[in-house]
């Protein structure tokens, strides 16, 4: 399991999800943009725009903001041009990182994602030296005190791949097109969502103990997540959850 998916349910937990959701809002506004510009803004032949636009909602994203970009996508209104880039990466420990952006500023980008990596001790690498290891998948994590015949029934019927435990959570894995529908069948089931989300998952997991490396790949991904041109950010770290909590 990605320690950067468990990262994200921390913070879920302590509210910072919340904090942040203006900042989520504008980036989620951006991909929805680029995704109409691309494939048209009518959902239903545009998948991609579809699967963003289902994430945009379930992140109480407003229905007027969402309709906005894709008017701005589709050329109705005015919009920046921005390009699609993925930068790759290592943190401390060896934890690859890949970092997804959309840019109107390529130089500016890469200065920033750069700086990011070297403030904390990490290194970009040449495309596709971490690349490789990762796929697409939808994953969602549930409050693990539930029990273990209703999320796999829920989960299952609903269109999930897999259930298996991962830590004091359930872990649903999907096909990345339906993540979004799974989460709201869970939900109506009674069942507690603490992420959800169309992720890379690695095939490779590096476990992190010591306490400075576990450190330093949060800030670095924090660092990240924080700058407006950063879309996504996918690593493949396992750090313990009283760790994580210790140092975040």
């Amino acid at each position: 399991m990605s320690g950067h998916s468990k990262w994200a349910t921390i913070k879920h937990k302590k509210g910072a999800i919340d904090k942040a959701r203006g900042k989520l809002f504008a980036k989620l506004a951006r991909q929805i943009e680029v995704s109409s510009r691309m494939g048209g803004a009518d959902m239903e032949s545009n998948a991609s725009l579809r699967t963003i636009v289902q994430k945009a909602k379930s992140s109480q994203m407003p229905k007027d903001a969402i309709d906005r970009a894709i008017k701005r996508g589709a050329g109705e209104t005015g919009g920046a041009n921005y390009e699609s880039m993925t930068y790759e990466g290592y943190a401390p420990g060896g934890v690859a990182l890949l970092v997804d952006v959309l840019t109107d500023n390529k130089n500016r980008t890469a200065s920033d994602v750069r700086t990011a990596f070297s403030k904390f001790g990490g290194s970009l690498a040449e495309p596709g030296a971490v690349g490789w290891q990762f796929s697409r998948k939808g994953v969602i994590l549930i409050d693990g005190t539930a029990l273990e015949d209703v999320v796999m029934t829920v989960a299952l019927e609903a269109g999930a791949d897999d259930v298996e435990r991962d830590g004091d959570s359930w872990k649903v894995l999907t096909d990345p097109s339906v993540v979004f529908e799974v989460k709201d069948a869970v939900e109506k089931a009674g069942l507690i969502v603490y992420n959800a989300e169309s992720t890379m998952v690695s095939s490779t997991t590096i476990e992190v103990t010591d306490v400075d490396d576990a450190r330093s790949i949060l800030r670095i991904i924090d660092m990240l997540e924080d700058n407006d041109d950063v879309q996504d950010v996918y690593a493949n770290f396992d750090i313990d959850e009283s760790l994580m909590e210790e140092v975040g």
